[in-house]
Order: C-alpha cells, then structure tokens, then sequence
C-alpha cells in the first residue's frame, strides 16, 4: 500500500502522490484511511505550511477501487456505514479539518471519488484537458458521499447536473461550477502548480491558518456575525506579530 501512496517533504510542503495509474489511480478503502492519515499527520506539522495532492499516470484518480471492498459482507446499516462509507467521509474530514491548505492538482479523468477529492481540496490546479465526472447513478448508486464534498465547493445546480446526468464535464465547466480554482494548458500544469504552492509557503501559518478557518466558518454566519469574526480573527493575527 505505501507503494501506491507516497509522501515526501519537499521544504515546507508535504507532497502527497498516488502512484497506481495500471488502477487508474482508484484507491481502496484501507488506502483512504492511510491517505487520511498522511493528510492529518502533516496538517499538524508546524514545519509544513501547504499540502500537495497529485497522481502518477494519465488519469488523476477514477474513485474507489471496488477490489478493496471488505471480505465479509456489512450485516446492516450501520456496519455498512462503518465499513464503506467511513473511509472515504474520513478523507473529507481530514482535508477540511487540516490547519494549511490542501493542494489537488489534476490531470486526466477525476470521477466518483477522484471528483469528489479534487473539489473537496481547497485549492484544485486543473489541466485543460481533465475531465471530472460522478457516475454513480449509472448503477443507481446515490452519490451522497461525494456530493457532500460538494456541498460548500460547487453551485448546487452543477453538482446535481453531474448527478442526474452522469455525463462527464471539462475542466472550463468545473471552473464555472467552483470546485476547480484555475485551469491551464497540460504542458504547464505542474509549473502552475509548484508556483502556486510556492506562493503559500512564503507565507506565515499563522496567516495560512487563519485564512483556511475564517473561510470554512464565516460562510455558516449571518452577515453581521461573520464581519465581526474576520475583525477578531484579523486582530488575533496581528496583535502576535
């Protein structure tokens, strides 16, 4: 599994690479959990200021893979939820709850999950030519997992475009939808992307960490209260320079 999953510190971020592109990148279960943990260990590593999330191979990640699922069958609701929803609401969770922003750049066809993981990242560098998809419904399979990566990323319409339809979307549509912050030629999308890593870690984290809370809570507030939130969180800040 370490194979397929690579962590390396390059200064102050943490490169995370899937490297399983004969699988098209897919991800097992037990896969998910060890990425979760990877993204959880180096969000709380005050030496690394951003996480990168990239893949070997022509696509960046086609979902789960379904040759990971468990041996014995779950018995009930519960345990299917344990067993197979768990993993992939836990990478959700690890992303979102990371103090530093995490990187997706991606290249290819991102569908089911790999969609879902490319616009739950708080920033995604898309190439020209990626394509992202949710084809779930194809096996009349609710995608609610992924949609609940989308749910504070994406316009509501789009996602249940992708949802209904099954149909796959260029990058230039998810840009539109919101998941996908900028899009470039292939030939530049690592270039792009090293840049834009670059320009967050020459920045404090104190800064960094501010910035990726104030965005994830302020947007559950009223207007008044969110004003008076950034005020605070800006004098915080501040006042500890």
């Amino acid at each position: 599994m370490e194979n397929a999953l690579k962590l390396e510190q390059v200064g102050e971020i943490a490169r995370l690479t899937i490297d399983r592109p004969e699988k098209g990148n897919m991800l097992t279960l037990e896969m998910l959990d060890y990425l979760s943990s990877l993204i959880i260990d180096a969000g709380c590593d005050p030496d690394i200021k951003a996480i990168s999330i990239t893949s070997i191979g022509d696509d960046f990640c086609l979902g789960r893979d379904p040759d990971g699922a468990p041996e014995q069958a779950p018995k009930n609701g519960l345990e299917m939820r344990e067993a197979l929803t768990a993993p992939i609401l836990g990478f959700y969770d690890a992303v979102r709850g990371a103090d530093i922003p995490v990187v997706a750049t991606v290249q290819g066809r991102a569908a089911g999950f790999g969609c879902a993981a490319a616009a739950v990242c708080d920033l995604t560098v898309a190439a020209d030519d990626a394509r992202f998809s949710l084809p779930e419904m194809k096996n009349n399979l609710p995608p609610t997992a992924a949609i609940s990566a989308h749910i504070d990323r994406s316009m509501p319409k789009s996602v249940a475009w992708m949802v209904y339809s099954t149909d796959e979307i260029d990058a230039e549509m998810a840009l539109a939808a919101g998941f996908v912050s900028q899009v470039v030629p292939a030939s530049e999308l690592y270039d792009r992307s090293n840049e834009v890593l670059g320009t967050i870690t020459s920045r404090s984290r104190a800064s960094l960490e501010t910035c990726k809370t104030y965005l994830a809570n302020a947007r559950l507030m009223e207007t008044p209260q969110a004003s008076d939130y950034a005020a605070n969180m800006l004098a915080l800040v501040m006042s500890s320079k």
